[in-house]
Formats: structure tokens, C-alpha cells, sequence
């Protein structure tokens, strides 16, 4: 199952990679050409998209590597840590823009609009709200931390694109200040979509519980035989939970039966909830009050 999951998740991100490899170079090659700040800004930010999908498919390659003697837990955190690169390349590009827009407020000048500037935006950005779609609904069907991360990133760059369509308006109606103004815009954009990954990928490398105690102590408590249940803890990712936690039995109960009533409540945790990787029951007696 895991194989075919990943096989899905790496085919959708050669799929988004070859697309937004085709917008960054429309935009770069147009950007260049008529001297236009904000698309050239907006064909580095394209860029990104790409740089980190290459990020994401090798993230994945390692993340998902079966559990070796060294990484007992497997290695599905570099999925995350792929997810954190993607918010690096948005700092630098964020950068990068920031230059690029404050120099040509300082020197002047006004890049040249023609139709061809509109119909490069408008093609690209048709392209991105496509990737965006598909990347959500793949995301969301296959519990990707990775390809929702990576669509948020392209989001930002749909919002940046529509920016740029109303700065190549405004140029052309006479405000050539537009067209750096936007790009400092397209900053704010680029930089709420890193933060934003940059937050979602430190909760799951920080251990953030993911499975509401209260919820799994439902489904314990719903067990026959069980008396309750303390010290719940799960950290992971989405679709990639560890689970511990101690179950109160009877003292008297035999060994043999607790041990049966642990793999029942195990197994009931596991089907009410699929992204449980592994759970851990430690069998104790209630305590005394």
C-alpha cells in the first residue's frame, strides 16, 4: 500500500514539475524581453515551484525507505524536512524580489506592455490554477503533507500572477510604478505562503499531537473489559501516526487475556483510524484512588 502511495505521489510531482518548468521559462524568457519587473519576479517565483518539486522528489525517495537498524520509526520525516526546503526556496525568492522591485523604484524607467505580456500572464496563470486543483485533490486523497505543501506554494504564485496581470494594466494606462510596487507585493504573498509551510512542517518535527486523547480514549473505553486509559501521546504526520498509550485492566485478570484485550484495542484503534503507522498499549491496573 505504502509503494503504491508513493508511486502516486511521485507521479503526480513529475507531472506539476514539467508544468511549472514551462510557466518559469514563459515568464523568465517575456520577463527579460520587455524589461517587465513584476513578470520577471513572478518567473523566479515560478522557479521555485519547480526547484522544489526537484526538493520533494528526493525527499521522498529517502522518506520512503523501509525502518533500518538505525531509524526504527522508518524515515518519513524527510518527507517533512522536503516540505521545510520548499519554504526555504520561498525566503530566497523572497529576497531575490525584494531586491529586484526597490532597484527600479531607485533607477526609474517603465518596462514596454504589449498584448503578448497579457496573454504569457494569462496562459501561465490558467496553468498554475490547474496544478493548484490537481495538487490539492491529490493531497487531500492521498494524505500528502508534501503535495499540499507544494500547492500552497503554487497558490501563492496564482495570487502574484493576477497581481502582475493589474500591474501590466496599470503601466499601460501610465503608472510604470506599478509594475515594481506589484512585485513588492508579490513579497508579502511569498512570504505568508512560507510561513504557513514553514509552520506545518516544524508541528510534525516537533512531535505536535495529531489524534485528538479524547477521541482515542472513545474508542478505547468502547472495548469491553477495558476500565480506562492514561498517557495517550501521538505524533506523525497526516497519514503517519505513532500511538502510545496505557490501558487500565482488572489486576486479576489473567496475563493471556489482557494480552488479547490489548491486540482488540489495538486493532479497533487502527481501523477507526488508518493512519496509525504502529500502537504501542502498555497494560497496567487502574489507579488507586
Amino acid at each position: 500500500m505504502q509503494e503504491s502511495r508513493y508511486g502516486e505521489v511521485r507521479s503526480v510531482l513529475i507531472r506539476i514539475l514539467f508544468l511549472n518548468l514551462i510557466v518559469a521559462t514563459a515568464k523568465l524568457a517575456f520577463g527579460w524581453a520587455s524589461g517587465t519587473i513584476s513578470i520577471l519576479s513572478d518567473g523566479f517565483h515560478s522557479l521555485t515551484d519547480a526547484a522544489s518539486n526537484v526538493a520533494a522528489l528526493v525527499g521522498m525517495r529517502v522518506a520512503y525507505k523501509p525502518p533500518d537498524a538505525n531509524h526504527p520509526y522508518g524515515h518519513r520525516k524527510y518527507e517533512t524536512l522536503a516540505a521545510a526546503v520548499i519554504a526555504l526556496f520561498l525566503v530566497i525568492v523572497m529576497l531575490e524580489v525584494a531586491q529586484t522591485a526597490l532597484a527600479r523604484i531607485h533607477s526609474g524607467g517603465a518596462p514596454r506592455v504589449t498584448f503578448a505580456s497579457f496573454a504569457v500572464m494569462l496562459v501561465t496563470l490558467a496553468i498554475n490554477i490547474f496544478v493548484v486543483r490537481a495538487e490539492r485533490r491529490a493531497g487531500r486523497r492521498l494524505n500528502s503533507d508534501l503535495l499540499m505543501a507544494d500547492a500552497q506554494h503554487t497558490r501563492s504564485d496564482v495570487l502574484t500572477s493576477v497581481a502582475v496581470i493589474a500591474a501590466l494594466a496599470g503601466t499601460a494606462l501610465g503608472y510604470p510604478l506599478l509594475d515594481p510596487a506589484v512585485a513588492l507585493v508579490v513579497v508579502v504573498f511569498i512570504g505568508h505562503a512560507g510561513f504557513e509551510i514553514a509552520r506545518d512542517a516544524a508541528r510534525v518535527l516537533s512531535d505536535e499531537i495529531v489524534i485528538s486523547e479524547d477521541d482515542v480514549r472513545r474508542v478505547v473505553q468502547s472495548v469491553p473489559n477495558v476500565l480506562g486509559c492514561h498517557h495517550i501521546r501521538s505524533r506523525g504526520s497526516a497519514d503517519h501516526v505513532f500511538l502510545d498509550l496505557h490501558v487500565w485492566l482488572d489486576g486479576r485478570m489473567p496475563l493471556m487475556e489482557a494480552h488479547a484485550v490489548s491486540h482488540t484495542v489495538k486493532d479497533l484503534l487502527m481501523e477507526k483510524y488508518p493512519q496509525i503507522a504502529d500502537a504501542i498499549i502498555h497494560i497496567e491496573p487502574p489507579p488507586r484512588n
